[in-house]
């Protein structure tokens, strides 16, 4: 009896020190680790959680786990676990995503989260490790607008240096042009050809310009922008590029039009080089929320349609953008044939900005 006693308080002693080391584990972890129940009720949470998301545990735990996301996706998350459980279908759970996360004073962030799940004689619980990435996104954003102000730099160069050399030396061409069919030179024929081609490489500059300046928000902003590359993909590469656009869509925030719009500028650039596309279409659109660009061709496809596997730089710079506004990016096989692009962004929330 004695001995069975020493066992139990040695056993009790050893599952205290078990629980000691493992709460010390998550207490000291950089990371944030939530637990949430099958209804998505927080259960417990780590001292890293109280530190980044700025509530104490009092105030989280016997919530619901949206407490800590902006909306749209606050509101979707219960559906998403009924859907989980009808369905078994997985968008998070067992495979992690970049997400944008709400802190306590209403600010948000870039998040890494990963998403568990524990079968226990109790029920079901969810095990969430989230990772700011505040830090790594705002050095991105900094690498990319340096990008930016570059090819606006080189964009700018083009237009007043090289479109004006151009054009001067096309007057200049068309003079002696001039003087050369009045003295009736037979030469005057090559040189008419000479001066169309250097018009049409001055055009050609232009659009090149254009195409390396940042989007510049007017009355209509990003609209104007992409309607502007259709209409200039159509006239260069003579192909069929309608933008779609109805109702319109208002993008107040001048970064977000401009990532919107270099990911049309990558899709389209793609379909002509890659595809041999004869159509491509660019949409627009608003929903519930969501802003969402789409770049259809009906060309040849492309040999990988996942962003994430894909090798190519254009793939991944236009998931890197598409993630810089907290979207998604998806190029799929279309439907019809040919490569959908499609990019879905909150139309009114930044990776770094309050709402």
């Amino acid at each position: 009896m004695a001995d069975s006693t020493e066992s139990m308080v040695e056993l009790r002693a050893a599952l205290d020190a078990c629980e000691r080391r493992v709460h010390g584990i998550l207490e000291t972890a950089v990371n944030a680790i939530i637990t949430i129940n099958a209804r998505g009720v927080i259960e417990t949470v780590n001292e890293a959680t109280v530190r980044i998301f700025g509530y104490t545990r009092e105030e989280m735990v016997g919530q619901n786990v949206s407490l800590l996301m902006p909306s749209p996706y606050r509101e979707q998350h219960d559906q998403y676990l009924d859907n989980y459980h009808r369905t078994g279908e997985r968008k998070i759970i067992g495979i992690g995503r970049e997400a944008l996360a709400q802190r306590k004073d209403g600010s948000l962030f870039p998040i890494d989260l990963s998403v568990g799940q524990v079968e226990l004689p109790q029920g079901r619980i969810y095990t969430g490790i989230i990772r700011d990435l505040s830090d790594r996104k705002a050095l991105e954003e900094k690498i990319l607008t340096i990008s930016e102000e570059e090819q606006s730099r080189i964009g700018q160069d083009i237009h007043d240096d090289l479109c004006q050399q151009l054009a001067a030396i096309g007057c200049l061409a068309k003079v002696v042009y001039q003087r050369l069919t009045a003295s009736n030179v037979p030469e005057a024929l090559q040189l008419a050809e000479i001066t169309r081609l250097i018009t049409q490489a001055n055009a050609r500059a232009r659009e090149m310009s254009r195409g390396l300046m940042p989007v510049v928000l007017d009355s209509e902003g990003l609209m104007a922008a992409l309607a502007d590359l259709a209409s200039s993909t159509e006239r260069i590469f003579r192909v069929s590029c309608p933008f779609r656009c109805d109702p319109p869509v208002q993008v107040g925030d001048n970064k977000m039009a401009t990532q919107f719009y270099r990911i049309a500028q990558e899709a389209v650039a793609n379909a002509i080089k890659h595809s041999r596309a004869d159509r491509i279409e660019i949409g627009l659109a608003l929903s519930q929320g969501m802003i969402t660009l789409s770049i259809r061709d009906n060309g040849i496809g492309i040999p990988d349609h996942s962003p994430s596997k894909g090798t190519g730089m254009g793939l991944l710079t236009m998931s890197h953008r598409a993630r810089m506004m907290g979207g998604t990016l998806s190029v799929e096989p279309d439907r019809f044939g040919g490569t959908m692009v499609r990019c879905t962004a909150p139309a009114t929330l930044s990776p770094t900005a309050p709402p």
